[in-house]
């Protein structure tokens, strides 16, 4: 079980970083997640919160997330205007 739980352990807990909040609130992002992502000194990040916890990411990195759980998504605009066709509709009767 001892090999297992390790590689388990592993693989859940990669791209996983450990940050303590220091002086004034300032936390430092590990040069390797840094470097990973491609932030460099000056990139602009945005923390929000989740109901599974703290989110770091820039802008762009957002509008993709949001983007990706819009996809597919009903669009509000075609509701409405359905909805005004149908009234129409039946106001027309």
């Amino acid at each position: 079980m001892g090999g297992v739980s390790v590689e388990w352990y592993a693989h859940a807990m990669s791209g996983t970083y450990m940050m303590s909040v220091g002086d004034r609130g300032r936390v430092v992002l590990p040069a390797e997640l840094r470097q990973a992502k491609g932030w460099v000194e000056g990139t602009l990040l945005i923390a929000y919160e989740t109901e599974q916890g703290v989110v770091i990411a820039t802008r762009d990195e957002i509008l993709r997330r949001a983007r990706a759980q819009l996809a597919g998504a009903p669009s509000l605009v075609d509701e409405l205007l359905a909805e005004r066709r149908a009234a129409a509709a039946e106001e027309d009767k």
